[in-house]
Parts: structure tokens; sequence; C-alpha cells
């Protein structure tokens, strides 16, 4: 049974203070408080739409004109621009300031950890960044700043400057191999954690859902607040389903860490 709200500030007040290297895994359950929906919930992209899964796909991006540009007309409108850290990110971003946490690996592309305050060179974004965009033939990369502007000036489908290649966000879409150098610190960050709390994420996408089992493997702790089940509910030390946002800015509470 997940614990009540209290006991989970409590306990992981508790396994934060008596760890050495604390690593936290965030998913879209973090991000949601920021008003970017994740795919699957209840006002999720997908549940709303379920023919924009099509969008997301990496061969139907490539082949297909009429879906990249469907792409980048919703870019420009894409929430994450208006967004802005929420207690979550910011309570992480106190952990990390209070030298109680080591490394933030998400699977989220909105880079509302940088923007908490997480230096950028902490976060280990495992689905890639939304901030920048990538040419898919010479990897060039650009900011997604400029290539929107293009767009909005009357290109629907903006190709790379340096080679004329396909360019896309430097997200990973489904079918898209992920960047093995980023899996690598991610990989090296749970090997050599003891303490590794997932918040607001199913652990159902991998490869990232098996960094938690590489953490218990190496005799790390292993926290879960997620409002929903996950697989490894069963071998946690602490599972709730509480408000990740309240839970964390309670904690940074007890522990005295100060916001930024």
């Amino acid at each position: 049974m997940p614990a009540s709200f209290d006991a989970t500030v409590e306990m992981l007040a508790a396994l934060i203070a008596k760890s050495a290297r604390v690593v936290v895994m965030t998913g879209a359950g973090v991000s949601t408080a920021s008003g970017i929906p994740d795919f699957r919930g209840p006002n999720g992209v997908w549940t709303k739409d379920p023919a924009s899964e099509r969008l997301f796909d990496y061969a139907t991006y490539l082949e297909e004109p009429d879906v990249r540009e469907e792409v980048w007309r919703r870019r420009a409108e894409h929430p994450a621009w208006a967004a802005e850290p929420g207690n979550a990110h910011l309570a992480l971003a106190a952990l990390y300031h209070n030298q109680q946490l080591d490394w933030v690996i998400t699977q989220n592309i909105d880079g509302l950890h940088q923007a908490a305050g997480v230096p950028s060179e902490r976060v280990v974004e495992v689905h890639g960044t939304l901030h920048d965009v990538e040419c898919v033939a010479c990897k060039a990369r650009t900011s997604m700043t400029d290539v929107l502007f293009r767009v909005t000036a009357g290109e629907p489908d903006p190709r790379c400057v340096g080679c004329g290649g396909i360019q896309k966000s430097a997200t990973i879409s489904f079918g898209q191999s992920l960047d093995p150098l980023v899996m690598q610190q991610a990989h090296n960050a749970a090997v050599d954690c003891d303490l590794f709390i997932v918040c607001g994420s199913s652990l159902v996408v991998h490869p990232g859902a098996l960094l938690p089992r590489t953490a218990l493997n190496q005799g790390a702790t292993l926290a879960i607040i997620n409002q929903g089940e996950t697989p490894y509910d069963m071998v946690a030390e602490l599972v709730s389903d509480a408000d990740v946002g309240a839970v964390l800015k309670a904690v940074t509470d007890t522990l005295g860490c100060a916001a930024l």
C-alpha cells in the first residue's frame, strides 16, 4: 500500500539525509503541473487526439513531408515555451545546491530542470531536448528558436542550411535510437548512487525503465513517487502516489534546503 503523504515526506527526507550519492529520475508527472501534458494520461496528447501518435514516429516523419509540416506547426505552439518550473523542479534544484542530489536523469524534453537551477552538466536528458534542432543527415545542431523563426516566416519544412538535409527537434521519436553516450551517462549515474528516486514516471518506457534495476543491482535503495503503479513497486523501499511536487517541496523544507 502506498505511504501516506506525511509518512512519504518523513521517510524520503530521512533516506536523502543518510545517502551520499542521490540520483533522481523524472518523468512526465513532474512537468504536468507546469502545463505540459503527458501522452497517455487522462488529459494526455494521445488520449485527446489518438491520430497524433503518428507525428511521433521517426520513419513516418522522414518519409512524409505533410507530417513534418504538421510537426513544425505544432512545435511553435508547444506549451513548453510558456512553461515555468514547478514545485518538483524547484525542489530538486534546491536539493542539488544543498549538496544532497548528484544527478537528475529525465525522460522529459522541456528543459525545466535547468530552468529551475540544476546545472546542465548534471541533467541527463535520455529522450533529448526540445530546445535544439538536429539535421538527420549531417547531425548539425541549431537553436530551436532560430528554426521556428524560419517556420513562422513561411518555411513549412525548414532544411539544414549546411547540407539541405531533413531537420527535426533533438528529441527521441518512436523508432529512433537513443544516444548511446547519453544512456551510458545515465547508466553510470545509476551504478554509482546509493539512493535512486523515481518521480512522476510509470517506468514502462525502455530502456530508461531499466535504470532502477541497475541501481538496485548495485545495492542502492529505491524510492518511487508516482501517481499510478509501476513495475518496481514491490521492490522499492518507499512507494507513494502523493503529488510529487508537494512531496518534494515538503522534503526540502524538512531538510532545510533554501529555495533558489
